[in-house]
């Protein structure tokens, strides 16, 4: 069964003043307390026109994030400044900078820190809550309900989510990210995945409590 630690709002519904103060300021600080914020807070994407499922709802619990920091973080994409690849990581937190890698998957990411300052905090993993089944249409068959979304790539097949994603404001619209309820995961810090710079950083955080972590480090 699946936790449901995330705001209440009916599919669709336009997020009223406050929520919309509230999931601002998800963002706003440092990339590593955004990292943090983000582990119980609700990822939401309506599928687009075109594609199977298009205008279900899906939706799931952030429970994996990764932070990479301005400046000084050398598995930063903003690291030696800015491109045309990563422009938007330069401009307001709480956007959504997607890339292709490895030639095979696409990677979701919030962008952090002031304008000016490219950071961002990468997506690993969410628990999925809502349109499971779509979910399920963009994934192998055989993958159980918890590990649809789990993994950068995976959360993206899941989730229709490709570089046209680039650059949408996570505040709101088709792909957003809702704050989390007052109830609280137990958040613990690992090192990062997949890297070969900086891979020692316990800039990792994940839901100690979800089974959709895509790795949880050994005891």
């Amino acid at each position: 069964m699946f936790s449901h630690h995330h705001a209440t709002m009916a599919p669709g519904q336009a997020p009223n003043k406050r929520a919309r103060k509230t999931t601002a300021a998800l963002f706003k600080g440092h990339t590593i307390d955004v990292a943090r914020r983000l582990i119980g807070a609700t990822l939401e994407r309506r599928i687009p026109r075109g594609e199977p499922d298009a205008g279900t709802l899906v939706r799931g619990r952030i429970v994996e994030t990764e932070a990479y920091l301005p400046l000084v973080d050398p598995s930063c994409h903003a690291y030696r400044g800015r491109t045309k690849r990563n422009a938007v990581m330069f401009g307001d937190p709480g956007r959504a900078y997607v890339y292709f890698i490895y030639g095979s998957h696409y990677c979701l990411n919030v962008t952090t820190e002031r304008p000016g300052t490219g950071a961002a905090v990468l997506i690993r993993a969410v628990e999925p809550i809502a349109g499971v089944a779509a979910m399920r249409r963009r994934r192998l068959a055989g993958v159980p309900d918890h590990r649809l979304a789990s993994g950068p790539g995976n959360l993206c097949r899941a989730f229709s989510i490709d570089r046209r994603c680039d650059g949408k404001d996570l505040r709101s619209g088709e792909m957003r990210i809702i704050a989390a309820s007052k109830q609280r995961p137990i958040v613990k810090a690992a090192k990062r995945v997949g890297l070969s710079v900086a891979q020692d950083w316990p800039l990792r955080f994940y839901d100690a409590g979800s089974r959709s972590v895509s790795k949880t480090p050994a005891p």
